[in-house]
C-alpha cells in the first residue's frame, strides 16, 4: 500500500471521540508519596491499636460462646464486625472475624430475634461471609407486623431501634437473596426502591437502589464513613484513619510503577484513537483488592484492564474485518509474525499485549515459584478477542442479535474471564489449587462478567448509539421485544439483580470454604463495575465521580 492509500485508509477509520486523558502523569509522579505516614511511629501505633481491637473481638466471641442466647452479646458482635468492614480494616483481623462469624453461626441457630434490625443484620453479616442463613426470621417478623416497618423494642438492650435503622438493614439484607428467594427482595423492592435513608449524616446514603452495600466497594466508601463519624474518637476509628493513610501510601507506590510502565510503553503515541485511562484502570484494581499485600495483583490487574480498553477500541473503532481476523489469529497463535503486514497501531497493540503477558508470566514464576501460567493467559486473551470479533462482525453486517445471543457472547467480551484469571493468580498461593478455583467457579465468573457487561451497557449505551456502535443489550432487547428504552433498561436491571442472586447462591452453597477467601475477589470485580458505570461511562468520561474517587482514594490522605 503506497503512502497516499495509507493516508486515505486512515482517514476512513472511525472515531469514538473519547475525551483526552485529564491527568498529567508527570505531575502525578511528582506529587505522589508526599505524606509522612510511612514513619515508624505510625506503624507502631497501628500495631498497638490492632492488638487492642483483636482482644475485643476475641473477648466478645468468648462471651458469645458462654451466653449464646443473649441478644445483647450477639448484636454487639455483629455491629463490631460490620463497623470493621465499613472502615475497611477487616484485612487486619481476618482470622478473628472468621472465627467470630463461625461462632455466631454455631451458637445462634436457635436464637429467636424479636426485632427486624437484629434479624436483618444477622442475616446480612453471615451471608456476606458465606454462611447459609434462612430469611424466614425476617419474613416472619414482617408478617407479624403486617409488613409495616414500625419501631421495634429490643428488651434485652433496653432501647428502641428507629424505623430508619431497621429499614436500612432490611434493604441491605435483601441484596443477599439467593436465586429462587423472592420474598425479602420483593418486599424490599415494593417498599424501599429509590428511597435513600440518611443514617448519621445527610451526605452519606445508608442505602440506595443504585448501590446497596453488597454491590459496593468497601474501600471506596471507607473514607466517607470515617468522615461521617468524625467525632468518633474510638480505637477503631483511630486505627481506620491510620490504616487508610498507610494503605494509600502503598497504592501511591503501586501507581507510580504503573504510570512509568504505561508511559514507557508508548502505546497512546501511536494508537491515538484509544482511551488513555491508566489511572482509572488502577483505581479499578484498588477496588478489587486494596489490601497492602496485593501490590503485585494490582499491578498485573491494572495492566490487563488497560490492555482490555486498548484492544476493545481496536475492535470497536479502528480495525477492518481483515485486520481484526488477522489480529485474532495472531493472539490465538501467539505469534508476532501474524501482524507484520497490518497497520502500525495494530502491530503496536499486539506487541503491548504479547510483551506484557510474557512479563506477567515471568513475574508470577519468580514471585510464586509456579510453573508458567502463559498458556492460561493466552487462552483467556484469545477467548476475549474472539468475542470482540463476533461483535465486530455483527456491526459490519448491521446485525442485531437476540438478547440471549448477545449475552452468551457478551459475558466473555466483558473481559470478566481475563480479569478473573489475573485476580486469582494475584491472590492464589498454590498453583494447582488456584487453577482448580478458576475452573470450578466458572459460573460465578460468568455471572460476575454479566454484571460487568450489563453495567457497562447501562452506562455507555446512549453514547454508543450516537456513535453507531454495535448494539448493546438494551438495543438488542428493544428490537427483539419491540419495547421502549425504559422498558429495556428495566429488563437489563432485572438481569443484573438475577446475576447477583446467582452469585450469592453459588458462593454460599457451591464454592468450597477453602476457596471462598480468594473467590470473593472475583466478586469484587463486579462491584467495581457497578461503581464505574452507575452514573454513566466512568471510563469514557473521567471528570465526574471517577475523578472524585481518584482524588479521595489515591491522592488525598485523611487528617489525623
Amino acid at each position: 500500500m503506497n503512502m497516499e492509500s495509507a493516508v486515505e485508509n486512515l482517514a476512513r477509520r472511525r472515531t469514538a471521540n473519547y475525551k483526552p486523558n485529564i491527568w498529567s502523569y508527570d505531575n502525578l509522579l511528582h506529587s505522589l508519596i508526599t505524606t509522612q505516614y510511612n514513619e515508624d511511629k505510625y506503624r507502631r501505633e497501628a500495631e498497638t491499636l490492632k492488638e487492642e481491637i483483636r482482644g475485643i473481638i476475641v473477648g466478645r466471641r468468648v462471651s458469645l460462646s458462654s451466653s449464646s442466647e443473649d441478644p445483647l452479646i450477639l448484636i454487639s458482635n455483629l455491629e463490631l464486625i460490620d463497623e470493621i468492614n465499613k472502615l475497611a480494616i477487616s484485612y487486619c483481623f481476618e482470622k478473628e472475624i472468621s472465627e467470630s462469624v463461625e461462632g455466631m453461626a454455631r451458637y445462634t441457630k436457635t436464637t429467636k430475634f424479636v426485632d427486624l434490625y437484629s434479624a436483618a443484620l444477622y442475616f446480612r453479616i453471615l451471608r456476606q461471609h458465606g454462611c447459609h442463613v434462612s430469611q424466614d426470621a425476617i419474613l416472619q417478623l414482617l408478617d407479624e407486623h403486617d409488613e409495616k416497618l414500625i419501631t421495634m423494642t429490643t428488651r434485652a438492650r433496653g432501647s428502641e431501634y428507629c424505623d430508619d435503622k431497621a429499614i436500612a438493614e432490611i434493604f441491605e439484607a435483601s441484596h443477599l437473596a439467593l436465586d429462587g428467594e423472592n420474598g425479602l427482595l420483593d418486599i424490599s423492592s415494593n417498599y424501599f426502591s429509590g428511597f435513600d435513608s440518611n443514617d448519621n449524616d445527610k451526605d452519606e446514603k445508608s442505602y440506595s437502589d443504585k448501590c446497596p452495600s453488597h454491590w459496593s466497594v468497601a474501600w471506596f466508601k471507607a473514607k466517607k464513613h470515617i468522615h461521617v463519624n468524625n467525632n468518633n474518637k474510638s480505637t477503631l476509628h483511630r486505627l481506620a484513619r491510620l490504616s487508610f493513610n498507610m494503605v494509600q501510601l502503598h497504592h501511591q507506590k503501586d501507581l507510580k510503577v504503573i504510570l512509568r510502565w504505561w508511559r514507557n510503553l508508548g502505546v497512546t503515541e501511536v494508537l491515538t484513537f484509544t482511551r488513555d485511562r491508566a489511572v482509572e484502570s488502577f483505581l479499578w484494581a484498588v477496588g478489587v483488592a486494596y489490601e497492602p499485600r496485593y501490590g503485585s495483583l494490582r499491578k498485573w490487574l491494572t495492566k490487563s484492564i488497560i490492555l482490555v480498553l486498548v484492544i476493545d477500541d481496536v475492535y470497536d473503532i479502528y480495525g477492518n474485518n481483515h485486520e481484526l481476523h488477522q489480529f485474532t489469529t495472531a493472539v490465538e497463535k501467539w505469534d508476532p509474525m501474524e501482524v507484520q503486514h497490518l497497520p502500525e497501531p495494530i502491530k503496536r497493540c499486539f506487541s503491548a499485549l504479547y510483551d506484557t503477558a510474557n512479563d506477567i508470566d515471568r513475574e508470577i514464576q519468580k514471585e510464586k515459584g509456579w510453573n508458567s501460567v502463559l498458556p492460561y493467559l493466552k487462552k483467556v486473551w484469545t477467548d476475549f478477542c474472539k468475542a470482540l470479533l463476533v461483535e465486530a462482525k455483527w456491526y459490519n453486517k448491521s446485525h442485531t442479535p437476540s438478547l440471549g445471543e448477545y449475552l452468551e457472547n457478551g459475558w466473555i467480551s466483558s473481559s470478566g474471564p481475563v480479569l478473573s484469571l489475573h485476580v486469582l493468580f494475584g491472590v492464589g498461593h498454590d498453583f494447582a489449587q488456584t487453577l482448580l478455583a478458576f475452573n470450578t467457579n466458572q459460573e460465578i465468573i460468568r455471572h460476575a462478567s454479566l454484571v460487568i457487561r450489563l453495567c457497562n451497557d447501562q452506562g455507555t449505551s446512549k453514547a454508543e448509539v450516537e456513535r453507531g456502535d454495535a448494539p448493546s443489550s438494551i438495543l438488542c432487547y428493544m428490537r427483539e421485544s419491540n419495547v421502549t428504552e425504559e422498558e429495556a433498561r428495566s429488563r437489563i436491571k432485572n438481569i443484573v439483580t438475577d446475576s447477583w442472586k446467582k452469585i450469592n447462591g453459588l458462593f454460599i452453597n457451591t464454592t468450597p470454604n477453602s476457596q471462598k477467601q480468594i473467590i470473593k475477589y472475583i466478586v469484587n470485580i463486579a462491584k467495581v463495575a457497578n461503581f464505574i458505570y452507575q452514573n454513566g461511562d466512568g471510563f469514557g468520561v473521567q471528570d465526574r465521580e471517577t475523578k472524585e474517587q481518584v482524588f479521595s482514594c489515591l491522592i488525598q490522605p485523611l487528617p489525623l
